[in-house]
């Protein structure tokens, strides 16, 4: 897979985001996680701390590496049933999207269009998932299919076009981060362009989508000083979360050093950006060992070795 999937990361979007709500986790979107990639550090927002050589990373390995796409998408259908693991059967729907299947593209379109009217409780095996569950895995699985297809410039003209409208959801950010044709420099462009505080987040959200180092310049500068770029700054997270997906060596230090100005400069240092006892700083540092396993300084480290 391209590096990991979509993200279970709070957000700020209608559809993607819930805007001046930082917390709003989906149990159900494409996930990102990274296990194994060479020049990059290990990323899960699925799992605590995902680590190579375990059980939990082995088996996210195995959905990874699939070739056929029938026991991806079966995989699914038991978890809607009630008997599957709902983390396995988000990573084997990632899976699926990058498999780009004519078939189970369809099924998935087909799916999304019964969800369309399938009531407050469409697995009745499941009554606590809802289509919004599904829905944007099954929009990215569409979505690839349409790439391979039609090529990245419809698709990203198609997504870029529904921003405005916020009729957008996490499988389409998830594909837009995957996309050429000058995607990330006209997200970019987008973000320092947007008119609004909402849409200067939503813009920089999507730019956290995408692993091209060309964004690290950026994704540093709004981290070590949000508020020059007319983001909220419980929001410039979002820029860490961008180098932390990008993941190489060069990202990592930039987020580093991002953070020594930002805690030299007082950025974070209102009260009312702390949370459980701990500054805005200090709880960043924090997600990343949660999402990575190890420290920042401990990947520079060990990616300078390889």
């Amino acid at each position: 897979m391209k590096q990991g999937v979509m993200a279970l990361r709070p957000l700020a979007m209608t559809g993607l985001f819930c805007f001046g709500a930082l917390g709003l986790q989906s149990a159900a979107a494409q996930v990102q996680v990274r296990v194994g990639v060479p020049g990059r550090a290990t990323y899960s927002e699925l799992h605590e701390g995902l680590r190579p050589g375990t059980r939990a990373a082995d088996s996210v390995t195995a959905i990874q590496r699939a070739k056929t796409p029938g026991p991806l998408w079966r995989r699914m259908r038991r978890t809607v049933e009630g008997k599957g693991d709902w983390n396995s059967a988000l990573l084997s729907l990632t899976r699926l999207a990058e498999l780009r299947s004519p078939a189970y593209a369809d099924s998935a379109a087909r799916l999304l269009k019964h969800l369309e009217s399938a009531g407050s409780v469409p697995f009745p095996n499941d009554p606590g998932l809802k289509a919004e569950d599904l829905e944007p895995s099954l929009q990215a699985i569409v979505l690839e299919r349409r790439r391979a297809v039609r090529g990245d410039s419809v698709v990203l003209a198609d997504i870029l076009a529904r921003v405005p409208s916020k009729n957008y959801n996490h499988g389409d950010a998830w594909v837009l981060g995957r996309l050429g044709a000058g995607a990330v420099d006209s997200v970019a462009a987008r973000f320092q362009a947007a008119g609004t505080e909402e849409f200067r987040v939503r813009y920089l959200t999507l730019l956290s989508y995408f692993t091209d180092p060309k964004l690290i310049p950026l994704l540093a500068r709004v981290y070590a000083a949000p508020d020059s770029f007319g983001v909220p700054k419980r929001y410039a997270i979002r820029a860490s979360d961008g180098l932390l997906w990008i993941g190489t060596k060069e990202s990592l230090a930039a987020l580093r050093d991002a953070r020594s100005r930002a805690r030299a400069g007082g950025t974070y240092a209102d009260s009312s950006l702390a949370r459980g006892g701990y500054d805005f700083l200090a709880n960043d540092s924090s997600a990343v060992i949660s999402r990575t396993g190890k420290w920042v300084t401990t990947w520079i480290e060990e990616l300078k070795s390889r």
